[in-house]
């Protein structure tokens, strides 16, 4: 064997138990007792977990003129000192761009630039025939997956073209991701707040209530149901948009759900802060009361959400959110998470008892990696599965400052709060690649991955 693991206790989506990890040529060779190898690490007294997918992130995102802060080098790095092994990113097609050259351009960007592997979700902006014909080729050629908005000028689409594009998606195995909030609901409210003069970052949530995100959340859901095609809804964050998709599913419809890490843990308390502080906390759909917090939480625990992952989008504080400071819709929505989704999953979840250790692993890895095509290769160890694995120590504690992580950002929304339960190794493809919180690896090495077409299992 390469690489050995010993002394460990393996944790999967399914099981938990001691045994050792064989690994040779990148790939889990063998599970067992006794192994041995050309280098062994001790891992006693940790757990061994499937490195963690993170389906949900905006790296180099360029809107307008500018550019959030991590780019993919940066961003993977980072993500990789969190035990994250795999992202899924998207492209972002200009207006009258074709998708395939968007995909291109995409590509150029991050091949060779990745500490970790990578993946892309195509986005629509329209449902011209060529377009659908592209949609078709490239579920060909593994881009398998579909991001859709019902909001953002640029990008969203209308009811008809949603029909379309979700027939097209069923017909050849690509699972949409929508994001949904009621676009005509939110020009509304802001235009009514400015024009009170109410400018500061506070607006920002109040602009986007909880029910512009589950009116659009049950849109979505009804024209799915009538092109028979399944739908992941992308950052829910309330108990308005959860009922929705559990009456959905109670028709038996292929409905799934993702929660970032940040509706789980932060309110919009965090909008009140002094002067222009709540800024640091724009990201759409906004930071809701404490009170979706627990509803929230059983549904990951329960099964009727399946997926958490972060909606990595971080721009600078001191100049990039700088440019709302007279003006809250001119705020760019996003914030950094992608090196602290798996500590603040494990700290607020399994160490306060709202999630068993099993099903943080499926929230963080084997989940995303099942509905996004990349299971049994990711997201799980086994014989045969790339070697893409995180030694967790659950006694680590880490401060979560700005100072102590590795995103390309200027603040840490989670300052001060200190987590019980880190990654302490990371390892892709059969080596090491961060060790005791720094980056080991080589730039590169990443590698792009074609998926498998969605299937229903």
């Amino acid at each position: 064997m390469d690489l050995v693991i010993k002394n460990g206790t393996i944790v999967t989506a399914a099981d938990t138990y001691q045994a050792d990890i064989g690994i040779e040529d990148g790939i889990i060779a063998l599970i067992g007792r006794g192994l041995e190898g050309d280098e062994v690490i001790d891992a006693a007294g940790k757990y061994v977990m499937p490195g963690g997918v993170d389906v949900h992130v905006h790296l180099q995102m360029t809107i307008g003129d500018i550019t959030s802060s991590d780019d993919f080098t940066t961003g993977t790095i980072a993500a990789a000192c969190g035990g994250t092994t795999t992202i899924i990113d998207f492209i972002n097609p200009q207006p009258n761009q074709s998708l395939h050259e968007a995909v291109t351009e995409r590509r150029v960007q991050a091949d060779g630039c990745v500490a970790i592997d990578y993946s892309l979700h195509l986005t629509a902006t329209n449902a011209r025939p060529e377009t659908l014909a592209e949609i078709k080729e490239l579920a060909a050629a593994g881009y398998t997956s579909l991001k859709l908005y019902t909001t953002y000028p640029a990008l969203m689409v209308n009811d008809e073209e949603m029909l379309n594009l979700m027939a097209v998606a069923a017909t050849c195995g690509i699972l949409p991701i929508v994001h949904t909030e009621n676009h005509w609901m939110i020009e509304y409210l802001k235009k009514k707040l400015l024009a009170e003069g109410k400018t500061a970052p506070r607006y920002h949530s109040r602009s986007r209530p909880p029910l512009a995100e589950a009116e659009a959340a049950n849109r979505v859901l009804a024209l799915a149901q009538l092109t028979r095609c399944p739908v992941y809804l992308a950052h829910l964050t309330c108990q308005e948009s959860l009922e929705v998709v559990q009456r959905y599913q109670a028709q038996g419809q292929p409905v799934y759900g993702e929660v970032c890490i940040q509706h789980l843990v932060l309110s919009e308390d965090e909008y009140e802060r002094p002067g222009f502080e709540g800024a640091k906390f724009v990201l759409s759909p906004p930071l809701r009361a404490k009170s979706n917090w627990e509803p929230l939480w059983h549904a990951l625990a329960s099964g009727a959400l399946q997926v958490v992952s972060t909606d990595h989008c971080p721009w600078m504080f001191a100049t990039q959110k700088q440019r709302g400071r007279d003006d809250f819709t001119r705020i760019p929505n996003g914030a950094p998470g992608i090196e602290i989704r798996l500590p603040l999953l494990y700290h607020f979840g399994v160490n306060q008892g709202r999630l068993s250790l099993n099903k943080f692993v499926e929230l963080v890895a084997t989940a995303p990696a099942r509905l996004f095509g990349l299971w049994p290769r990711k997201g799980t160890i086994a014989v045969g599965s790339d070697a893409d694995l995180v030694i967790f120590d659950p006694c680590r504690e880490r401060t979560l400052t700005q100072e102590n992580l590795h995103m390309n950002v200027d603040y840490s929304p989670y300052e001060h709060i200190t987590v019980q339960g880190y990654p302490v190794m990371t390892i892709a493809h059969g080596k090491v690649i961060v060790k005791e919180g720094e980056f080991v690896g080589h730039v590169g090495r990443g590698k792009f991955l074609e998926r498998k077409p969605f299937s229903e299992r």
